[in-house]
């Protein structure tokens, strides 16, 4: 469902755009995106094959793609990607921190070699690509960067405590960084976007210990509301953009009322994260290495989630709401007044 007031970004012709985590899920629909609007993309991730249909996808669609393999919880490998790309695509006016990993899992049965990937890997990774970003958008005094976050950034759940601790952290070092740009009056915008559940193939191959499958939980959303809603958070000058109604609920919630969302969460967390289905044995994960293949941007829920979010298309057309409100409310007044006369 379309139902969008803004204009086309046609400011994003010709932009150079970076996203790591790009060969599947959230990436792959944010490339989709930035591609529509006939931008330069430098795509970054581990599973070549998800690379290249992603590159396939960004060239039909007009824009120019360049895939590089790379894993960025490794900061030498984010440099030399972010050196490529400006050697072949040009100054980089946008970067995307995308990437994530997780595991599923008691806390008590994680391992500290897990738990320090997950890190590595969500958090890190966003904090290296800041630093390949901001290395050559400060001294050009502009560029956007968009760090993707989730609600889970402000609630943690159970079963995903190395990937809620990861985008916690996240969310302090973006506050940081905020005001530190801030302070030096730079024009380079940082912004951050905060997710809902989604329709992503992480569930089909993140690391889990749990009896059935995982699932997305709650209310659940397509990928491609996810990246409508980082391209308007790379080209608006907004701190940040909550995706979804049960983002800005579970994030008022937990300010509101943590002790309640802690019942909830032990009461419903474990089931509500599994399907009836067993996972089946032997299965393969993507923690260290890729899962083979190219898997696309949607998971196994289409049938569960939603193409649109209302709360997103308010966000996005505030102002347009704001002065439609005021306009509406001075007739309302004009009209009261004329009538007393």
């Amino acid at each position: 469902m379309k139902l969008n007031n803004r204009k086309p970004e046609t400011s994003l012709r010709g932009k150079v755009v970076v996203i790591t985590g790009a060969s599947a899920g959230v990436g792959r629909a944010t490339v989709r995106e930035f591609a529509k609007y006939g931008t330069k993309i430098g795509l970054l991730a581990r599973g070549k094959e998800g690379l290249n249909g992603a590159q396939k996808d960004a060239e039909a669609l007009g824009s120019q793609a360049l895939a590089i393999p790379t894993d960025v919880a490794d900061a030498l490998q984010v440099e030399e990607a972010a050196q490529r790309i400006e050697q072949e695509l040009g100054p980089i006016d946008i970067w995307v921190n995308n990437a994530m990993n997780s595991v599923f899992s008691p806390f008590k049965e994680v391992t500290p070699e897990e738990f320090k990937r997950v890190t590595e890997v969500t958090y890190l990774g966003q904090v290296y690509g800041t630093m390949a970003a901001l290395k050559r958008m400060l001294p050009c005094n502009q560029g956007s960067i968009v760090l993707v976050g989730s609600a889970l950034a402000y609630r943690g759940i159970p079963l995903q405590s190395a990937y809620c601790g990861a985008k916690h952290g996240i969310e302090g070092f973006y506050d940081s960084l905020r005001a530190e740009l801030m302070h030096d009056k730079s024009e380079v915008k940082v912004t951050m976007v905060q997710l809902p559940a989604l329709n992503t193939t992480q569930f089909s191959w993140v690391k889990s210990r749990l009896p059935n499958k995982a699932r997305p939980m709650g209310t659940i959303f397509q990928p491609e509301v996810a990246a409508q809603a980082i391209v308007f958070a790379a080209t608006n000058d907004r701190r940040e953009v909550f995706v979804g109604y049960p983002t800005v609920q579970t994030i008022l919630g937990n300010k509101i009322a943590p002790w309640f969302a802690d019942w909830v969460l032990a009461r419903n967390g474990y089931k509500g994260q599994q399907t009836d289905e067993p996972l089946p044995p032997n299965r393969q994960d993507n923690l260290w290495e890729p899962v083979p293949g190219d898997h696309g941007a949607h998971g196994e829920f289409n049938q569960q989630a939603h193409n649109f979010s209302w709360q997103l298309w308010a966000t996005e057309n505030r102002d347009s709401l704001v002065i439609g409100a005021l306009t509406a409310a001075a007739t309302w007044l004009g009209i009261s007044w004329f009538r007393s006369r």
